[in-house]
């Protein structure tokens, strides 16, 4: 079965249809900006664009940055506080004029790498962390995927550590390689010593520079970059539309 998966971001929104059998996308993304300033009414404006862009009709999965539960957003540390409490289900629903279920992007990105990414096969312990203007986090274990929200965990002077050693904070800062991988390592090894997973996937766009930055993320679980890249979110959110009916 096919879906419309979009992932929304600080930054932009970005969608495709996906071959839900296979996580392939079926188009070319495409992306419209955004940024953490934009309102519900015009995020979903945007998302109701980018299913005109495909002449959609049918099931979309939305994979949103926050804690998601029965379709209505409880967070939205990086995008507009109007989004707390907001039926997201509902919103882009009425915007796009289909069925719409909600994920957590974390979670969408975990189902999709997990599957048919770099974790497939895999039935241990796994952390999943996608890097972007703040930080996802997600756990599988035995085929089930749990959505966190470790990128909100206080870490230096009591900030939460996305503040620290996201990808965004890498390009505002203009860290170096080293450097913003002293971090992140900082970051993980306290996650490791938290959850002690047997594989940490990476994602995100900068996964796509995973060489720069591995050798200095000093953990012993496997360090895989996401296989999707960041394309994990919009597969695996059209993968949870399928499922979550």
């Amino acid at each position: 079965m096919n879906a419309l998966g979009i992932d929304i971001g600080g930054s932009a929104i970005k969608g495709a249809p996906v071959d839900t059998r296979n996580g392939k996308l079926l188009a070319e993304r495409h992306r419209i900006e955004v940024d953490v300033g934009t309102s519900p009414a015009v995020m979903a404006k945007a998302v109701g664009a980018l299913a005109a862009h495909f002449k959609w009709k049918g099931p979309v999965g939305v994979g949103f940055p926050g804690v998601i539960q029965g379709g209505t957003i409880w967070t939205s540390a990086n995008l507009h506080p109007g989004f707390i409490g907001c039926d997201g289900a509902r919103l882009f629903g009425k915007a796009t004029g289909c069925p719409v279920a909600m994920i957590n992007d974390a979670a969408a990105a975990a189902i999709a790498e997990m599957r048919f990414g770099a974790g497939k096969g895999f039935m241990g312990k796994a952390l999943l962390i996608t890097l972007g203007t703040g930080i996802g986090t997600c756990l599988a274990y035995q085929g089930v995927v749990v959505p966190l929200e470790l990128g909100h965990f206080p870490w230096k002077r009591g900030k939460d550590a996305e503040k620290y050693c996201s990808a965004a904070v890498r390009d505002r800062k203009e860290l170096s390689w080293d450097e913003w991988g002293g971090r992140l390592s900082d970051f993980l090894v306290e996650l490791e010593r938290l959850l002690w997973p047997e594989m940490i996937v990476v994602g995100g766009g900068v996964s796509a520079k995973h060489e720069k930055f591995f050798p200095h993320l000093k953990v012993r679980a496997a360090l895989k970059p996401a296989r999707f890249l960041n394309q994990a979110g919009i597969a695996g959110a059209a993968m949870w539309a399928t499922e979550a009916r």
